[in-house]
């Protein structure tokens, strides 16, 4: 790099950190500023102006604050109250942000469940965020009906109005009582709550529940005071360098803080407008982002790796797009983003829902999930310390500190806590599980540190790479897999006696693609077996790969092996054991040299 392009790049740095900070650095955990008022304030000086566009209908800001209102007063005439949860279980939508937005502003706080989530997941989803009502869609309502017997506790539930009309619930699930709330919304006042209702209330108190799958065991609902979701909001803000002619098209799920706050907080702070998709299509992409004239997209990796993976398209550098920002982006189809779409900015970042630690890439060092340089060390609460894999938690030298990484060095990510509203960490709605998560006396006596999950390399000019998670789970399709979870459900599947479960890596795919281990009896049926997984999980925690063992093996400590197994993969040149792939909407084949050398070259994909 020349001197004149690295003194470019510090530039871009810097003053992108500055527009960062500056919005940041507003936000005050005892403020009785909350996010709402932030939206408010929007709304104020963008009212007529267009907020959300959805298949078709169209929200200015006055008109996206009128429906939040709408379900502002909805609630109260529910009596709901100050503290109380409502669980929103739903697909995109327009609706979907203007229900939190509006319950925010009595004090309820609104738990964004995934909507792919069935069974076992969906009850535990619903149960420890202690929801007495619920909002779901026509189509997951369904999946609702199917687990009402396994939840703790009464659950009102209502069904959103599909397309603008009547939802007519009764005709869906005429033995159960779901209230239609079309029906319900439908001569609510459309005015502002009076302020009062939510005096008293402070940014560090919970605005969300977002659920995230953790490193073990069933998804934990991470607490999102309104701190958070202003640091989101404002972060973005200041790092895209949001402004209201920018048009932000949103294809990820609203239940995750990259599409739900991030993108959405971007635009809808700045008076930009949000293009807002149900689900990302790869065949569809270009052509709206063109006819939108979108100057902004929000990505996750999987769906760049989708659309390098599309034959060349006439609209795809035909686009108005200045910036695309999310994360999970590998260095190699971060190049042909840039070449083959000619996107002029990529930002990378790195963060987790209930962490503290927030990363950028500022400059679009290729590969790089944000920088601390040197000289700014002081100023961020992130440091990499060394890791025992043999331990699965970070080394302590003979004093009983943490080690930090030379650079070069591989270390998990750690966040110290306290400080300023950046650096807080609260955690998840169960205490054990936010515990977990913390070291304390890391490097001075009394301190504490987040646990990220996560390895990373640090460079000499302070650029970060993401290399892998720890412990034992697994990221799919843009999801974390809990191994444990899923190992849990299989065994409840009849015909399996042992389930072994680990990532692997796939040709031409991001992150690792499920495999189970399997032992199994005489009652083993895999056309049923793959019915049942298809009840039990989502998509992306459903097994790619099926391996079928005698016996499983263990440990001396009757662990059972993942290392060594996943190191096998499901190469039939190397594993005896019958091997299986689930192929998209075909279900499970078994694997022969000639099936895996097509999954090898990419003619099959995964």
């Amino acid at each position: 790099m020349t001197l004149w392009a690295r003194a470019e790049s510090e530039w871009t740095f810097l003053t992108g950190l500055y527009r960062t900070l500056s919005r940041v650095s507003r936000v005050k955990r005892d403020s009785p500023h909350l996010a709402c008022d932030e939206l408010e304030a929007a709304v104020d000086k963008f009212a007529s102006r267009p907020a959300i566009e959805f298949e078709g209908r169209n929200l200015t800001y006055a008109d996206f604050e009128a429906l939040a209102n709408r379900y502002a007063h909805w609630a109260i005439g529910c009596g709901l109250k100050r503290g109380d949860t409502v669980a929103l279980f739903a697909q995109n939508c327009a609706d979907y942000t203007a229900v939190w937005f509006g319950l925010s502003k009595i004090g309820v706080v609104t738990a964004l469940v995934n909507h792919q989530l069935a069974g076992a997941a969906l009850a535990h989803s619903l149960n420890i965020c202690n929801a007495s009502h619920l909002i779901a869609d026509g189509e997951t309502i369904a999946t609702v009906a199917a687990i009402k017997d396994q939840l703790q506790h009464p659950i009102r539930s209502w069904a959103l109005p599909a397309g603008g009309e009547r939802s007519m619930p009764g005709a869906i699930h005429p033995d159960w009582d779901v209230g239609d709330l079309g029906a319900a919304l439908q001569g609510v006042s459309s005015q502002r709550p009076d302020r009062a209702i939510r005096d008293g209330l402070v940014a560090k108190d919970v605005a969300l529940y977002l659920f995230t799958s953790g490193t073990t065991g069933l998804p934990k609902a991470a607490k999102v005071t309104h701190v958070r979701t202003l640091l989101y909001m404002h972060g973005f803000a200041g790092a895209t360098n949001a402004k209201p002619s920018d048009r932000l098209y949103n294809c990820l799920p609203l239940y995750h803080a990259t599409g739900g706050l991030c993108a959405m907080g971007a635009a809808l702070l700045t008076g930009g407008c949000v293009v807002l998709r149900r689900r990302f299509s790869a065949s569809q992409f270009w052509p709206e982002i063109v006819g939108q004239k979108c100057t902004i997209f929000v990505y996750i990796g999987e769906l760049c790796r989708y659309l390098v993976n599309l034959p060349v398209q006439p609209d795809e550098t035909r686009h108005r797009l200045r910036l695309a920002f999310g994360n999970g982006l590998r260095p190699d189809v971060w190049e042909q983003m840039e070449q083959r779409f000619r996107i002029p900015r990529i930002l990378e970042f790195y963060g987790s829902t209930e962490g503290n630690v927030s990363l950028m890439n500022l400059d679009g060092r290729t590969g790089a999930v944000g920088r601390v340089p040197p000289y700014l060390r002081f100023a961020f609460n992130v440091r990499l310390v060394e890791f025992d894999m043999a331990a699965q938690a970070p080394a302590r030298d003979a004093q009983g500190r943490l080690m930090p990484c030379k650079p070069g060095e591989i270390g998990e990510m750690v966040g110290r806590i306290g400080g300023d509203a950046r650096s807080d960490y609260v955690g998840y709605a169960d205490k054990t599980a936010t515990d977990r998560k913390v070291v304390r006396n890391a490097f001075v006596d009394g301190d504490a540190w987040f646990l990220t999950g996560d390895l990373l390399r640090q460079d000499k000019d302070g650029y970060f790479y993401f290399v892998d998670r720890v412990g034992d789970t697994f990221r799919w399709k843009g999801e974390n897999v809990s191994t444990t979870e899923v190992e849990e459900r299989l065994s409840d599947i009849d015909g399996i006696q042992e389930a072994n479960v680990y990532g692997v890596l796939a040709p031409g795919a991001d992150g690792r693609a499920g495999m189970a281990a399997l032992v199994v009896d005489e009652h083993f049926d895999l056309a049923a077996f793959q019915t049942a997984v298809q009840a039990a999980l989502p998509v992306f925690a459903q097994p790619v790969f099926l391996r079928l063992q005698p016996h499983m093996d263990t440990t001396g400590t009757f662990k059972r092996r993942k290392m060594d197994v996943a190191a096998e993969g499901f190469d039939p040149a190397v594993v005896t054991d019958p091997l299986f792939v689930k192929l998209p909407q075909n279900g499970y084949h078994q694997i022969d040299a000639a099936l895996y050398g097509r999954i090898q070259s990419g003619e099959v994909r995964i």
